[in-house]
């Protein structure tokens, strides 16, 4: 290359990296500069001011193992055999399906339970010879043993395998056709799983397959086992190939691109399924097993009507679905935008107009939430803040749809809350971001602003139909007291919703089998179909719904959350022990089949049975109550509880 070549190609390459960097320059300027947002583009409520308080967002404090160390031998006993695991996964996913379960690293302490799940992995490095030969008695002493990810330890017989391969090339894996179970999982939907989408082209997590298992309860795509099963006389050894805690992770922190197929209006129980499937072993194991419904009242489904109020013309419209919830006894939740300030994306109506229709809302007895101020489409790049931002200074402005000025993730949480809070006079503690923008720093920012109920994901990409409990950063190691409640049915698709009213009412019927969530979003910008879906929609599922606002059914999961359930055997039957440290309504609990509620012997009161189904009016505190052998009548048919009171 000659000299003259050589300075061209030099002067070229510096004149390029000088105009991308006058770009970043320009960009950044225009980010980080404040921009004079005009006066007749901002609307100011004269003597309104505030927060005036600082937000601080707490440090960042892992979760100890610890946290579920606790609890008697009916539960599932977790054996850690890696701290430094996703662990805090597989445990906020026992509790949405509402397992009751205790971890601990001692082997002995483990085995004193029925039912044993080995986590994050078997092998000689993370235990010892007689650990190993200890778990390996157990199942055939009549226990239940789960191992996750099974790599050695000389325990392959045990579990019914050869060898466990590893893979990052397998996409899929199908359920067993016929196991008792897996008699619940009978959607197509349920019965294949995914790993990864092979189409996407993206690296997928690892996973171990099992050679030469003979009755496995499903099989990887190349053929190789991913759960076997053995029985060992009343024993049972179960080894999964998958790393839950993990999978469990990538769903909940919405990190899971690899595996996410749809973004919503479909049904996808990916997580449920597995969570489903290990609730089955437990019910199977132990004789004692007592769970946790996941709906209020002993219903089958639960379901949220919420709004999202981001154009102008939505907040009047938002008053008419209010009126038509107010007469079917039911509350929404109304996500409101608020927009004092006109830009890019719409004109103000967060204004004396919008405040009285606002005002409005709380009268007719609905929930209010936040859908931040901006409804910026890059509202996950936005900088945390400083904590002080406050109205009026605060004045965000959306220049396009990619870029924002004078926006943090404090200011659109704390701002918002402070001016619905004032003219409502609500505490609202539910949120929802504009285009379900997720920042990573969004669980502890909710927590520091006084939220505590997200809608932030949908349930396609979380990969399950339950609420779930968020962690610090959408990360693996530290646990928010916030929780997440995705979006199931959206407004937005093609077809328009009001032609979407038969899909929706199948998928809702499908959740309805095992107690899962659906929670509605419509734009309110528009009546017509949209309010005849709402209507459709609400009359489809009532005989089998429990309806409820977020908050209403945030305040219902977070106390459930807390409820801890332990039972004893004895001579007169099973003392069932329940401990609520906050109060709740309507807890729902499944007992094992072929007992029933004793009539004595009970603390609470007003206890009702409907099967396996029990129903408590209100609890808080311990309590205890009696189950005992169900009857059975000369026929041999099983006398009916239904309605049965103590």
């Amino acid at each position: 290359m000659g000299r003259a070549t050589i300075v061209r190609v030099v002067g070229l390459s510096a004149l390029t990296l000088l105009l991308v960097m006058g770009g970043w320059g320009l960009f950044w300027s225009q980010s980080d500069r404040p921009f004079e947002v005009p006066a007749q583009d901002f609307h100011r409520f004269p003597g309104v001011s505030g927060p005036s308080h600082v937000t601080v967002v707490p440090p960042k404090v892992p979760t100890l193992w610890r946290t579920y160390g606790q609890g008697s031998g009916s539960r599932l006993a977790i054996l850690l055999t890696d701290p430094d695991s996703c662990w805090l996964g597989l445990a906020h996913g026992l509790k949405s399906i509402g397992v009751p379960f205790r971890i601990t690293r001692d082997v002995r302490e483990a085995l004193s339970h029925q039912a044993v799940l080995v986590y994050p992995m078997i092998s000689g490095k993370v235990l010892n010879s007689e650990e190993l030969q200890a778990l390996a008695e157990f199942p055939k002493a009549g226990g239940t043993l789960i191992g996750v990810q099974v790599l050695g330890g000389g325990l392959n017989q045990v579990f019914g395998f050869r060898e466990a391969v590893a893979s990052r090339q397998r996409y899929d894996l199908t359920l067993a056709a016929a196991d008792p179970l897996l008699a619940e999982l009978t959607d197509p939907q349920e019965r294949t799983l995914r790993i990864g989408v092979r189409e996407k082209h993206l690296e997928v997590m690892g996973t171990y397959g099992y050679t030469d298992a003979t009755t496995p309860l499903a099989r990887f795509d190349d053929g190789t086992a991913a759960v076997t099963q053995v029985a060992h006389g009343r024993g049972r050894a179960y080894a999964i190939g998958v790393d839950l805690g993990f999978l469990l992770s990538k769903g909940y922190n919405n990190r899971g691109d690899e595996l996410v197929r749809t973004y919503d209006n479909q049904f996808d129980p990916t997580l449920d399924v597995w969570l489903r499937l290990l609730k089955s072993i437990y019910r199977t194991a132990e004789e004692r097993a007592v769970t946790l419904g996941t709906v209020p009242f002993g219903k089958s489904l639960s379901v949220m009507l919420t709004h999202d109020v981001d154009f102008t013309q939505s907040i009047k419209n938002a008053v008419v679905y209010a009126e038509y919830e107010k007469s079917q006894g039911v509350v929404g939740t109304y996500f409101i935008q608020v927009k004092y300030i006109r830009d890019y994306n719409d004109d103000i109506f967060f204004n004396d107009e919008g405040v009285r229709d606002l005002a409005r809302l709380a009268e007719l007895g609905m929930e209010l939430g936040s859908h931040t101020i901006a409804h910026s489409k890059v509202f996950d790049q936005f900088p945390l803040g400083t904590g002080r931002e406050a109205y009026p200074s605060y004045a965000p402005f959306v220049k396009s749809r990619r870029i924002a000025l004078n926006a943090s993730l404090l200011g659109e949480l704390r701002v918002s809350k402070f001016l619905i809070d004032h003219f409502s006079g609500q505490t609202i503690v539910s949120f929802r971001p504009g285009e379900l923008s997720n920042p990573f720093g969004l669980p502890q920012a909710l927590l520091a602003t006084g939220f505590r109920f997200s809608s932030t994901a949908t349930a396609n990409n979380s990969l399950t139909h339950l609420p779930y409990q968020l962690t610090y950063d959408r990360l693996t190691d530290s646990e928010v007291e916030v929780f997440e409640f995705p979006v199931t049915i959206e407004d937005e698709e093609l077809p328009k919703l009001g032609d979407r009213l038969p899909q929706a009412l199948e998928l809702a019927g499908k959740l309805s089998r095992y107690g899962g969530l659906v929670v509605v979003l419509i734009h309110p910008n528009v009546l017509d179909h949209k309010l005849a879906f709402e209507k459709g929609f609400v009359e489809g599922v009532r005989p089998y719904a429990w309806f409820g606002s977020v908050g209403e059914f945030g305040r219902w999961w977070a106390a459930r959350n807390q409820v801890q359930v332990d039972v004893a055997r004895d001579s007169t039957g099973m003392r069932v022990t329940l401990t609520a440290p906050s109060s709740v309504a309507g807890l729902t609990i499944e007992v094992p089949n072929g007992w029933e509620l004793a009539r004595s012997g009970s603390s609470v009161r007003g206890l009702e049975q409907q099967g396996t189904i029990l129903t408590v009016p209100e609890l808080q505190g311990t309590h205890t109550f009696l189950l005992t052998p169900r009857a059975h009548v000369p026929d041999g048919r099983n006398v009916s509880t239904a309605g049965h009171r103590a």
